[in-house]
């Protein structure tokens, strides 16, 4: 994406030493802007889903069909005091949130949203490593609330951050093993060419020869992101909030931001590995852009998520920890042996190689 702003601003200006500067910044501007956009009417559309399951009306008031009410809880938030405890350290207790809403945002960083007719991947950053990257980001996000739950100076606010921050830290294992079974298949790190090998249509995509692992990732994923049934670190009755207890204002609406932001990433996530990506679902569709491809199955993965928190109930936290290292780490690592076995010993994968 930066090459493509860069030769356009170029072309404008004749070139020059900020201009690739300028790109850079652009670039980023093009991506986290429409994504503080979506995380205010993703909230709004989880709302609406939930209540629809329950025969409720959901959020009707402010704005047409209640569109509105996102940003008027944002503004109530922003225009809220700060309150900051007697006894909590000052800098950790502010610094949290930030990295948290941060990590999320850099994340987005290696996404590939389509790719030009001449071959180049419309991303901010188009690393070859760029599934190490979502790994390596997502892993940092555990820091935040860590450091939240601990500068908090609260018994409540500490025991739902060392919760949370295990909880994470476990699902991240199968996470990891999931991300190796599409690897092997595509022999590349790059998220670019993990969809260019399901290219050809819906029936090459990865989510029919990875079907169990594409239902581990999932439920990993709403470990990862304290999603219900496993928001046990953010449960009001029984935590008191978990490690956000402390915070108010916009430090609060920091970690809200963060955690949807990241429930987005997971589902552009899963629709890169397991649904084609910026692929149409068959080939006479192509005229139709990349991204708004990439974007409909993003939303199909988030209206995924919102559906599981509208009817399954919340696991207890010995059951969340049973799944995460008795069932699902055993099962990814079979599934990791099972399609290494097939790919060496014969390509039996029904998908494109």
């Amino acid at each position: 994406m930066v090459e493509i702003i860069n030769s356009f601003f170029a072309e404008l200006t004749g070139g020059g030493s900020f201009t690739y500067l300028f790109a850079i910044v652009a670039s980023i501007l093009a991506i986290v802007l429409p994504l503080l956009l979506a995380v205010a009417f993703s909230v709004y559309f989880d709302r609406k889903i939930w209540a629809a399951v329950q025969m409720r009306r959901g959020p009707n008031v402010v704005g047409p069909f209640g569109l509105l009410q996102s940003f008027a809880d944002g503004f109530k938030l922003f225009l809220k005091e700060t309150v900051i405890p007697a006894g909590a350290n000052k800098v950790i207790f502010l610094m949290a949130p930030m990295i948290t809403f941060v990590l999320a945002m850099v994340g987005w960083a290696v996404i590939p949203w389509d790719m030009t007719d001449d071959g180049v991947v419309v991303a901010i950053s188009n690393l070859n490593v760029g599934i190490l990257y979502i790994l390596a980001i997502s892993s940092l996000g555990v820091y935040g609330i860590i450091m939240s739950g601990w500068a908090s100076n609260s018994r409540y606010a500490f025991l739902g951050g060392l919760r949370s921050a295990a909880q994470m830290v476990s699902y991240e294992v199968s996470i990891g093993f999931v991300l190796i079974c599409v690897l092997l298949k595509v022999g590349s790190l790059n998220l670019a060419d993990v969809v260019i090998a399901q290219e050809g249509g819906i029936w090459n995509w990865h989510m029919w020869a990875f079907f169990p692992i594409y239902v581990i990732f999932f439920i990993s994923a709403l470990a990862e992101t304290n999603r219900p049934p496993f928001d046990l670190p953010e449960a009001e009755a029984e935590l008191v909030a978990g490690y956000q207890v402390e915070y108010s204002s916009m430090a609060f609406a920091l970690f809200f931001l963060g955690e949807y932001a990241n429930i987005l990433l997971m589902s552009a996530v899963m629709a890169i590995l397991f649904l084609g990506g910026w692929d149409p679902i068959i080939p006479a569709l192509d005229f139709i852009p990349g991204w708004i491809w990439l974007l409909g199955k993003t939303a199909f993965g988030f209206f995924l998520f919102a559906l599981v928190k509208a009817f399954v109930p919340r696991y207890r936290y010995d059951q969340l920890m049973r799944l995460g290292w008795k069932v699902f780490l055993p099962l990814s690592l079979f599934f990791v042996i099972f399609y290494s076995a097939i790919l060496v010993y014969g390509d039996m994968l029904p998908v494109k190689g």
